[in-house]
């Protein structure tokens, strides 16, 4: 199963996780503070991680910033901030999943298994003309050159190449790409599709656009 990092400088809830992931046949690992966590992040693999936002020395948002620079490990986010800013901003950095407090651990449990799900679905390469797309390596490469990508352009691209061919709403992209709870719009899928094209470079066409109704990869 998998190796799970718990960030939260609530024992209490540490605790809980913990239980529930072990029950899940999940082994587990903990930080008190956002400091630890990204130390623990340099010197380990993790799976996941699951963040917790406002914590001392180091709060959750930069701590995942910090990971980001080094490992691109999937998060899920935990805060008892409700405001959609908090989400946004959460989403925008790369993290997979948001949850607010109080929770309950069966469903963060869920969604632990969706984000792993998610990740070990598919273990596909594709190659066309220049463009080289290594699902499992997480990698893209246009024209021999690493693509420069934000973890959500991997991911939404990822899901697009998964499902080649089939036209997708956007109302599906935000639900099965971003979390059926994401409070975000059609102009979030609309922008990230704009910078993962930007990032396709002379390959950008591939990503066809579907007027009304949403988008489909040709490959």
């Amino acid at each position: 199963m998998a190796k799970i990092l718990i960030v939260d400088d609530e024992e209490k809830i540490r605790e809980v996780l913990k239980e529930y992931a072990q029950f899940e046949g999940h082994t587990v690992f903990e930080a008190a503070d956002g400091m630890q966590a990204v130390l623990m992040a340099r010197e380990n693999e993790y799976d996941l991680v699951i963040m917790d936002v406002m914590m001392p020395k180091l709060d959750g948002f930069s701590a995942v910033k910090e990971i980001k620079k080094i490992k691109d490990i999937p998060v899920l986010m935990l805060s008892a901030r409700v405001e959609e800013y908090d989400k946004l901003f959460g989403f925008e950095m790369g993290i997979d999943d948001y949850v607010t407090k109080p929770f309950s651990p069966k469903e963060v449990m869920a969604r632990v298994t969706a984000i792993l799900r998610r990740g070990k679905k598919h273990n596909k390469k594709i190659v066309s003309d220049g463009l080289e797309i290594d699902i499992a390596g997480r990698s893209v490469f246009v024209d021999g050159k690493k693509a420069d990508m934000t973890p959500k352009e991997y991911e939404l691209l990822f899901y697009l190449v998964n499902n080649a061919g089939i036209a997708i709403s956007r109302e599906k992209l935000l639900t099965d790409v971003w979390g059926y709870d994401f409070y975000g719009d059609d102009r979030t899928v609309d922008t990230h599709i704009k910078m993962l094209r930007a990032s396709l470079g002379p390959y950008r066409e591939m990503i066809v656009t579907l007027r009304g109704m949403g988008y489909k990869i040709e490959i």
